[in-house]
């Protein structure tokens, strides 16, 4: 093999930078397992709930939740208390170490869940020129008052208001400036009312897909984003949240990019106004009355400060908060003026914005002066961690920027000139002219760049700048100026969204399903790896070795790239063990196949990887168009699934052809040979004679019937997941702790479906949400379905508890879930589905140069896909566990898709070989022929991802039950399509035509 030096530095390296990666989680579990240990101790010196409690087991199980929320508590305070302990014989710390571990999903270790509301008064302002109209101002500050109180819609109560305070006023005026012509000076308020609700709509939907942009590129592989249109809210959990504060910030910020000219103590403006408003202050806490404004002494925090302040610590109250820059002279003779005006510390800022907001201190200043926040430059000094930059901002006459966010084309992170992080911006042409104006305009003078209202930067302008092309750098951390760019390249938030609920939620699956997964991952590995030694005798150690470092690289490049590892996940994982050494398999067969005839083993064992590569790369390439696909249709669940799987199968290629030719090379260099016979291998399908093509018109008809009932479960129907279909969600709070899986299956045998349940808060609080009865009106639906809850919840419950005492005591909350996956999405997986298949016939016929190979693929793909889709539509109702048109089903037909063209491929390159090597010979011996020597390494390679499938759909839970069984199915069906569907095909479209005349091409 050429290129042995390379293969093995990029194995060696790939194990130590997987070992070095996976590192960072063996060292965080052992960290914490000792802070879990020492809080353990720690608690000894609380009574035990049977000392507390002697005889009452109900008090005792109460008691017992209380000391596990102690516990917890102490562990996280253990925890925080030792982020900079370091680990890893010093080399790094706990904090950094936990960014850097194995991430698991929000279905294995929880996360956090929060709710944003869409501001749609702030969009109301924008489309109002940000008019300063006092009435209607007014009326929308009137109109969120109220609904914050109510689930009435703004834009009704907004007109409701204005009305109230200007009767015969018309909202059109306000509008139909900014309108482009969809709204007239003269337009009724109707017309106004429908342009609003129009506008609100679009900006709802949009600030949706942003907000999932910037999710997407935040790094959490199974977000869950549930919009609802209805009431402005979009309600969202993201898995492995480290950083909950930075979550905060990167979704709250509207990403409102504003270009300011600034005043500095240049101005006379700004320093006379400092001094009247620091006077204006002083004399209100001292009790005098405002000269500007007497009502504002009257306010209570006012009263409160006078009373509290009135000494003579009042003097200069503003001075004293904000140290005041200083001009300086920059070397050249020049004085020069800072950008920012002053210092404050953070816990300062409260009070300042009190004065400053006051009405006789604004009139001091000038009339377009707002003040504004920036950040400090850093100090290694602690003691100024906490102080910010005061800004005095020049707006426009609407409070608005000169040149604004919407004309920055894109943005990426970068360094300034001296070294720094910096986020790099290209502007369209509009903004290139706006930027050249005003960067001319104030050369010589600082220019502020400001994010949702913080100074990020304020750097001096040199010289104009007519390139359209600018820079923010400041004090801030690659990854916060990573996230800076991100949020400027997903755009600007036409509605601005808050964070107006937030809870920790724990995992989706108990301890049983996780443990599921995880053992079903490792008897699949056990089963495999006997597999390979009982049919591939001492050759199966190269099998298994390729295996071992094949999932090593997967998990630790997972890691490495930030991946979260879910329950979909491990289910890619576990498929991936079934697929590693499919690789192995084909090129074994092939070795065995030149052997028998007579061949030396070292020549076998070049001849069987060179004459294997086409089939074993065809079939690669195919199932990884599939995932690509899937990855690029897929969300949440699905794409940690195709993810798993895309990289599974590029390392598969790597171990299976490189690293175990390396292994034998390495081998048979020191005079010894592998062995890939058993006596079980000797004997099975060596000599198979059979006459498949012979049966075709039997697979047809058969094909035809599956065809017919393909097309009748459309008519049939289908169970749709919550997820596809919306549910009704319900959060219950127990006396005591329950057990999820028992609460899960008592639910089960009410609905007759497996709900999604999540602990919230703690163990004993559960979120549920099932779609039982989700497609069914009436008045009593929802009633219905409370009381199917209340009976399947019973015996969580203490005995004689009413309906009545559920509804109000233990059910906390309720809602109506939509669907994750709107009708958009749903066409999306359609079409990933149809997508799939076309590529695969276009590189099929590519490859083969026959467009019968494309028919014969199209044939038997539709045929796998349609017994898919009968077994679950047909099967639904009969099978003892749920099959739901999901996700993981979307994600199951793609890779049954993929999985069955890897068994054609292979056997139509084996008859494109025999049709060159047997010119002479007609179609049906051909492919016959090809079938049965084919026959081996297509049962082999259907065996072991059928086995690994089998085991993960005994082991696996609940979750992945469903995506199990249709894999099953579509193994099954792969297989025999492959034989009986795609080959019989390229003989009954052949006509007179010898497939070896196409094979020459």
């Amino acid at each position: 093999m050429q290129l042995k030096g390379l293969v093995r530095f990029f194995a060696i390296a790939l194990i130590l930078i997987c070992l070095y990666q996976l590192s960072f989680t063996w060292f965080v579990r052992s960290h914490e397992k000792a802070m879990d240990e020492k809080a353990q101790a720690w608690m000894k010196r609380f009574p035990t709930p049977e000392q507390q409690y002697p005889g009452d087991k109900e008090k005792q199980a109460i008691y017992a939740d209380s000391l596990a929320e102690v516990k917890k508590e102490r562990v996280l305070r253990l925890l925080d208390s030792t982020k900079e302990t370091k680990l890893a014989f010093g080399l790094v710390t706990y904090r950094s170490a936990k960014e850097s571990e194995l991430m698991l999903g929000l279905d294995l270790q929880g996360g956090m869940s929060v709710t944003m509301e869409v501001g749609l008064d702030g969009l109301i302002k924008s489309l109002a020129n940000y008019t300063k109209d006092a009435n209607f101002n007014k009326a929308l500050d009137n109109a969120v008052a109220r609904k914050a109180n109510s689930g009435a819609n703004l834009i009704t109560l907004f007109e409701e208001e204005y009305k109230k305070l200007n009767p015969s006023g018309k909202l059109a005026p306000f509008f139909a400036a900014r309108s482009n012509g969809k709204v007239k000076f003269d337009a009724t308020d109707n017309a106004v009312n429908e342009y609003l609700t129009a506008q609100a709509t679009a900006a709802f939907n949009n600030t949706y897909r942003i907000l999932r942009t910037r999710i997407d590129r935040f790094g959490v592989a199974s977000p869950s984003i549930n919009p609802d249109p209805a009431k402005g809210i979009i309600n969202i959990e993201l898995a492995g949240v480290n950083d909950k504060e930075r979550v905060r910030s990167y979704l709250q910020s509207t990403a409102n990019l504003q270009f300011f000219e600034v005043y500095t103590f240049e101005s006379t403006d700004l320093q006379n106004g400092i001094v009247a408003a620091d006077k204006a202050v002083q004399d209100m806490l001292e009790g005098a009355p405002a000269v500007n404004d007497t009502a504002a002494v009257k306010d209570t925090a006012a009263k409160k400060a006078t009373a509290k302040l009135k000494d003579s610590a009042n003097a200069n109250p503003i001075a004293r908060l904000v140290q005041f820059t200083q001009p300086y002279n920059d070397g050249a003779g020049k004085t020069v003026f800072p950008a920012a005006i002053g210092y404050i510390q953070s816990k300062d800022t409260g009070t300042l914005n009190s004065y400053l907001k006051l009405d006789f201190v604004k009139n001091k200043f000038p009339a377009n002066l707002q003040f504004m926040y920036g950040k400090a430059e850093a100090s290694t000094d602690p003691k100024f961690k906490d102080i910010l930059t005061l800004y005095a901002i020049k707006t426009l006459d609407n409070g608005q920027a000169e040149l604004e966010g919407d004309h920055i084309s894109s943005a990426s992170q970068d360094y300034d000139e001296r070294g720094k992080i910096a986020i790099k911006m290209n502007m369209d042409k509009v903004g290139t002219n706006l930027w050249a104006k005003m960067t001319t305009k104030n050369a010589g003078k600082p220019i502020a760049i400001v994010l949702d209202n913080f100074v990020y930067s304020a750097p001096n302008v040199n010289e104009p700048i007519t390139t359209g092309n600018s820079q923010i750098s400041g004090s801030y951390s690659l990854k916060e100026a990573q996230d800076l760019s991100e949020i400027l390249e997903s755009g600007k938030l036409p509605a601005p969204a808050k964070i107006v609920q937030e809870q920790q939620v724990g995992p989706t699956l108990g301890k049983e399903s996780i443990m599921g997964g995880g053992l079903s991952f490792f008897i699949s590995f056990l089963v495999i790896f006997a597999l390979m030694l009982l049919y591939f005798n001492t050759a199966g150690w190269v099998a298994n070795v390729a295996l071992i470092l094949n999932l090593l690289f997967t998990v630790g490049i997972l890691s490495a790239l930030g991946f979260t590892l879910t329950a979909p996940g491990i289910a890619g994982l576990v498929l991936t063990i079934g697929m590693a050494v499919d690789t192995n398999v084909l090129i074994f067969e092939r070795i065995k196949e030149e052997l028998t005839k007579g061949k030396s083993y070292p020549l076998a064992v070049t001849d069987g990887y060179r004459r294997s590569l086409a089939p074993v790369l065809d079939g690669h390439i195919t199932t990884l168009l599939t995932a690509i696909i899937l990855a690029y249709f897929g969300l949440g669940p699905v794409l940690g699934f195709a993810t798993t799987q895309i990289i599974g199968i590029l390392l598969s290629l790597f171990c299976g052809i490189l690293v175990s030719r390396l292994i034998t090379d390495w081998y048979t260099n020191k005079n010894r040979h592998l062995e890939y016979f058993t006596g079980i291998s000797r004997s099975i399908f060596q000599k198979a004679q059979f006459k498949f093509i012979e049966y075709r018109k039997f697979a047809y008809g058969l094909s035809a019937i599956i065809f017919v009932l393909g097309v009748a479960s459309f008519f049939n129907g289908f169970d749709e997941g919550v997820e596809f279909a919306g549910g009704r969600s319900y959060t219950v709070k127990f006396d005591k702790p329950v057990n999820v899986e028992e609460v899960r299956n008592e639910l089960k045998a009410v609905f007759g479906e497996a709900p999604i349940i999540k602990t919230v808060n703690s163990n004993n609080q559960l979120n549920i949400t099932t779609s039982y009865k989700i497609k069914e009106t009436g008045n009593n639906v929802d009633s219905l379905v409370e009381k199917m809850l209340f009976t399947g919840l019973a015996k969580q419950l203490p005995a004689n508890v009413t309906f009545s005492e559920f509804e109000t005591t233990y059910k906390q909350s309720s809602q109506t879930v939509l669907p994750t996956i709107s009708d958009d999405l749903k066409a999306g997986a359609t079409k990933a589905t149809v997508i799939a298949m076309m590529v695969i016939c276009l590189f099929i016929f590519v490859r083969f140069r026959d467009w019968r190979y494309s028919l014969g693929t199209i044939f038997a793909l539709l045929h796998d896909v349609f017994v898919t889709l009968i077994i679950f539509s047909f099967a639904r109702t009969i099978v003892p566990f749920p099959l739901e048109i999901d996700q993981h089903f979307i994600a199951a037909v793609l890779t049954v898709i993929g999985f069955s063209m890897n068994d054609t491929i292979i056997v139509y390159d084996r008859i494109r070989e025999d049709s060159r090597l047997h010119p002479n010979l007609d179609n049906h011996t051909v492919i016959n022929k090809a079938i049965n020597e084919t026959l081996s390494r297509t049962i082999m390679t259907s065996l072991t991802v059928f086995l690994t499938i089998l085991i993960l759909f005994i082991f696996g839970g609940e979750v992945t039950k469903g995506f199990a069984f249709a894999m099953l199915v579509g193994v099954i069906t792969g297989t025999y399509s492959s034989i009986f569907v795609a080959a019989p095909i390229l003989v009954d479209f052949s006509k007179n035509k010898k497939l070896s005349k196409a094979a020459k091409k």
